[in-house]
């Protein structure tokens, strides 16, 4: 029985850091700038993703922008765009050859 616990512990926390792997792809704080002018109210911070750019304002009002075009991107944000993505597509696989092998696996020491 303790072979069954650890293979439900081990699936659960593939699909954990898939779900994990997922939301650090989509959030837009890979790279955070932040400029202080002359007075704190001109402070704005600025948090550049793969996906998106955000521009905080001291005031705490939030715009952001999707970037337009693939073609606009350097090639580092293209490249963790594609790792990202093909991080996610094996996390899948991983996940559904877990579940297979799981199945094919005997739990039981008897020969």
């Amino acid at each position: 029985m303790a072979a069954l616990g650890l293979e439900i512990l081990g699936v659960t926390l593939a699909v954990f850091g898939w779900i994990v792997g997922i939301v650090s792809c989509a959030l837009p704080m890979w790279k955070v700038t932040a400029f202080i002018g002359v007075n704190i109210v001109t402070a704005q911070t600025i948090w550049e993703g793969i996906w998106m750019n955000c521009v905080v304002q001291s005031t705490g009002q939030m715009q952001c922008k999707i970037y337009d075009s693939m073609l606009a991107l350097s090639s580092d944000l293209q490249a963790a765009r594609a790792l990202c993505v093909i991080a996610i597509v094996m996390g899948v696989l991983g996940f559904l050859l877990s579940i297979v092998g799981a199945k094919c696996t005997k739990l039981s020491c008897n020969p």
